[in-house]
């Protein structure tokens, strides 16, 4: 019976964090929606977007909501020509994370979480590959371009030719991604030291001799 429950609440914990998977896609798609537009006559949604290429301030220069496309990776930026490579790739990594998920379901919450939000920011730029080319008829299946919006200042770099003014411009799938991976980096030490620990409380459990109560 033991067993069983431990199983079972191992399951009750991976469908809670995925509910934060399932909230960064939608309000990642949401916001794409509000700024691409989108007509859905069935629905009686019809949402105007805005034109490619503009810009509306929200802080000044600082924050700007700055509609742009790309159909490379992450804030934009392209490494192969092959989008059905690229897509068919973010297919495989969304349902091997999907499962070392599954498999990490007792480890520590915030190793979960940070999965979580890789998963979610994963799904969400996917959605746009897979499925915007067609829904917009602007290319066919696996063809969609990421839509992107957020647009942050940056302080001058100028190292080595290399020159940035401003941050690439991301979404909310690009921040979620980056924000589980930064959780990754700093937590990562916890993560070990958790599992470093157990022998060594076996170990002294066993030398000392004692039986634990049941």
């Amino acid at each position: 019976m033991c067993g069983v429950q431990e199983v079972e609440e191992g399951d009750d914990v991976i469908v809670r964090v995925i509910f934060v998977t399932v909230f960064i896609v939608l309000a990642d798609q949401l916001t794409k929606f509000m700024i691409k537009g989108i007509d859905i006559p069935m629905l009686d949604i019809s949402l105007k977007g805005m034109p490619l290429g503009n810009s509306i301030p929200v802080f000044g220069d600082f924050l700007r909501i700055t509609f742009i496309e790309n159909p490379g990776m992450a804030f934009g930026i392209e490494v192969v020509d092959g989008k059905i490579f690229l897509t068919l790739f973010s297919i495989l990594a969304s349902v091997g994370i999907l499962f070392y998920l599954y498999i990490m379901r007792k480890e520590k919450l915030l190793f979960r979480l940070s999965l979580a939000l890789i998963l979610g920011g994963a799904i969400g730029n996917l959605i746009d590959r897979v499925f915007y080319g067609v829904i917009y008829g602007e290319s066919t299946l696996f063809h969609g371009k990421v839509v992107d919006f957020i647009d942050v200042d940056f302080f001058n770099i100028d190292f080595l030719g290399f020159q940035l003014s401003r941050f690439w411009v991301f979404n909310i799938a690009d921040a979620s991604v980056s924000i589980g991976v930064i959780m990754m980096l700093l937590f990562h030490r916890s993560f070990v030291d958790q599992d470093e620990q157990l022998p060594e409380i076996q170990s002294t459990e066993t030398s000392s001799g004692t039986t634990p109560s049941v």
